[in-house]
């Protein structure tokens, strides 16, 4: 059995998105050492530190003298090609303009997007806002139940008619059930309705404990026979369980509607 997927609110993701797919795209190319015009090289500190990092994978300040060494050989040969006279050319080729425009907006957006959310964090009253607005739409009930999922109609008929002369629910779902809870019985533990498709859910809050299906419920993943075998009352997650996953949806949700906010200002 499978659950329904969620949407999310994608916008404010795509400068996250598009800032990583630039980062330091030559951070993995190795360069073969130049003496040569390495004395008219410079770079600054920062620049040099963030490439090492990229490269050894761990804080500047850990680094060997070795590795340093190995980045400086590397990081001089890059600016080295770069300050070449075919670099100059090069840098009006129309692909590689739209490429550095990308990557400096790419990267000025996601460090405006850092900022604004460092200067406005999540709250604990809107953190707990919207945690008991999900606690009331929370599904009051958790069922435990089978199913066999066939291909047809009749076929599922039948195996409801061999239930009612007193077959084993789970001897029939493990001998015909398509699904892949088959080999277990059909057995697809604890949920909550609304983490199986509507038709689903529906036809099992509609049984009783113990009993099944009397008529076949098709789903998109075709004809299922279902036995309910117990319910609950459902306990939602604790607040503290939850914190950092609603944190992080109130801080996209106030970064969407800044930037929804710069589309009306534009």
């Amino acid at each position: 059995m499978h659950s329904k997927s969620r949407p999310g609110r994608p916008g404010a993701l795509r400068i996250a998105a598009l800032a990583g797919a630039i980062s330091l795209a030559l951070s993995g190319v190795a360069l073969a050492q130049s003496a040569a015009g390495a004395s008219d090289v410079q770079f600054s500190q920062d620049a040099f530190n963030m490439y090492l990092e990229s490269r050894i994978q761990k804080p500047a300040a850990q680094a060997t003298a070795e590795e340093k060494d190995a980045v400086r050989d590397e990081l001089t040969d890059l600016y080295l090609l770069a300050k070449q006279p075919r670099a100059k050319e090069l840098r009006e080729n129309p692909r590689l303009k739209a490429q550095l425009e990308l990557q400096e907006h790419a990267l000025l957006a996601q460090a405006v997007a850092t900022d604004f959310l460092a200067k406005n964090p999540a709250t604990d009253e809107e953190i707990q806002k919207v945690y008991s607005e999900q606690v009331a739409l929370a599904p009051e009930k958790e069922f435990k139940a089978r199913h066999i999922l066939v291909e047809t109609q009749s076929e599922a008929q039948d195996l409801i008619g061999k239930l009612d002369g007193g077959a084993d629910f789970a001897t029939l779902a493990r001998e015909n059930s398509t699904g892949p809870s088959g080999p277990n019985g059909g057995d697809l533990g604890w949920f909550a309705p609304n983490q199986m498709v509507a038709e689903f859910s529906g036809a099992v809050q509609a049984l009783s404990d113990g009993a099944y299906t009397k008529a076949p419920v098709q789903t998109q993943f075709g004809w299922h026979v279902i036995l309910r075998e117990e319910s609950r009352d459902a306990t939602p997650p604790t607040l503290e369980s939850v914190r950092d996953v609603i944190k992080q949806r109130v801080e996209q949700d106030k970064l969407q509607d800044y930037i929804e906010g710069l589309h009306g200002a534009n």
